[in-house]
């Protein structure tokens, strides 16, 4: 029986290490002893010589949507604003047509970011002004859509309900009224885009950003509050330091469908037959055919 390849960022683990090596020697850092901090979407490696996280983009990531996260991260830097900071040379770094990112190491305690520090940085990013370069507007239905396209594992009824559960929100979307001012948007705030420093949260994984309503923002936080374990508490402490309940508006249901449905079928375009990853998005899918908004849903 031939062993199973390990695939980390989309590559085979020995084509990310050899990724990550170059970059290392192209900046002068020492990949040596490098630990895998994530690997599910991008390869994120931590070098404990360096004190340095090396973030390698998922294989067949535009090179553009990486330059356009390294402009706006370091904008933000510039206005203070609490993001993890990349370090001082020259980003991306490019090796083989992948990009390579470096960014300043925070240790982390073993519990996550709670919910409510995440409402103070929310709220400062959705009120900056509008950068002075183009940020992507926000594209939840054509997210949504492209993935289903390029999904090939999951059987055809539940390809055809999410392509019918995307064509009645979108139609609803087009009759939402938003009640707040348009921003710059995280594009994926939760739990574990965000880490401890000096006591508060600073944000991290800008890959999502994006210029569009700061409700979507907020669905996203209350989404992961409630699928996630964390409980309906860890949502209320949010919505009254952030200032505003998302649940307690009349778009709610449709942003809220379309978010989760976006959580599901980015993973089911990276599902394969067989895979833990399909069995929780067939999971998830039959949770949204049966109505049941409450189900928990475990992390791929």
């Amino acid at each position: 029986m031939s062993t199973p390849v390990v695939r980390i960022g989309g590559f085979a683990e020995s084509e990310v290490v050899t990724v990550l090596e170059a970059a290392c020697t192209l900046v002068g850092l020492d990949p040596a002893d490098a630990v895998v901090l994530r690997g599910h979407t991008n390869a994120v490696y931590l070098l404990p010589a360096a004190g340095v996280v090396a973030k390698i983009a998922r294989a067949g990531t535009s090179l553009t949507g990486v330059r356009r996260t390294v402009q706006l991260v370091q904008w933000l830097t510039t206005h203070g604003f609490p993001t993890v900071e990349l370090l001082p040379l020259e980003q991306p770094v490019i090796v083989d047509g992948n990009a390579v990112t470096f960014w300043r190491y925070l240790p982390q305690p073993d519990h996550p970011v709670p919910a409510a520090h995440l409402a103070g940085p929310l709220r400062t990013l959705h009120e900056l002004p509008s950068p002075p370069f183009e940020v992507r507007p926000v594209d939840t239905v054509g997210a949504i859509r492209r993935s289903i396209a390029e999904t090939t594992a999951l059987p055809h009824d539940d390809l055809d309900f999410l392509e019918q559960r995307l064509a009645e929100l979108d139609a609803a979307l087009r009759q939402v009224r938003y009640a707040l001012a348009p921003g710059v948007l995280q594009g994926d705030p939760q739990h574990r885009n965000a880490l401890h420093h000096q006591g508060k949260a600073v944000l991290c994984d800008w890959d999502a950003a994006c210029f569009g309503q700061p409700e979507l923002d907020l669905v996203t936080v209350e989404i992961h509050c409630r699928r996630f374990g964390y409980g309906s508490a860890h949502y209320r402490a949010f919505a009254d330091r952030y200032g505003f309940d998302v649940t307690s508006w009349e778009g709610f249901p449709v942003l809220s469908g379309l978010r989760e449905l976006r959580m599901i079928t980015t993973n089911a375009k990276r599902a394969s037959v067989g895979s833990p990853t399909l069995e929780e998005v067939r999971r998830r899918i039959q949770g949204l055919r049966s109505g049941r908004d409450e189900l928990s849903w475990n992390i791929i």
